[in-house]
């Protein structure tokens, strides 16, 4: 197994956010998806009902909840900075059974990617739509929550145009 650099550990073996302060500016980008699937017959009452239930407006909440968790993803995750996103775009797809596909892209000018911020929004998009939906089923599942995309910095991940 190959010798792992630590590179959020000082020399005494603490916990550290890494310095960025010597990083170039460029522009980052990152895209992420989650997925919420129904029981077949909540999914059909779902989609026949325009997604709208006893708590409101499903994915116009959704939509909202995502992007506030990404643009706090510092305040969840310990060693991520705080970011001041240019971009973030919610987009909530369903299929034909009324099950949902998410997917976060986040983008900005800046020293650091924002795959955590994508990552965060695409899941607390999905875990707001649970919330308001397991009234109905708690055998809604949420599920394949992952970076599809990311550009700008030392790596590119992913295929096409974000």
């Amino acid at each position: 197994m190959p010798k792992v650099d630590p590179t959020h550990v000082d020399v005494h073996g603490n916990p550290i956010m890494v310095d960025i302060a010597a990083k170039a500016v460029t522009l980052r980008r990152s895209v992420a998806r989650a997925r919420v699937m129904f029981p077949p017959a909540v999914g059909a009452q779902l989609l026949a009902g325009g997604f709208i239930g006893k708590k409101g407006a499903i994915l116009h909440t959704a939509i909202v909840a995502g992007v506030m968790a990404a643009k706090r993803t510092y305040a969840l995750i310990p060693f991520c900075h705080a970011l001041a996103l240019e971009r973030c775009d919610i987009r909530i797809t369903p299929d034909t059974l009324g099950n949902l596909d998410i997917e976060c892209e986040c983008a900005l000018s800046g020293k650091t990617g924002v795959e955590m911020e994508a990552i965060t929004g695409a899941t607390i998009a999905a875990l707001t739509i649970y919330d308001m939906t397991k009234a109905m089923s708690l055998e809604i599942v949420v599920c394949d929550i992952r970076l599809v995309q990311k550009s700008g910095g030392k790596r590119t991940h992913g295929a096409g145009k974000i």
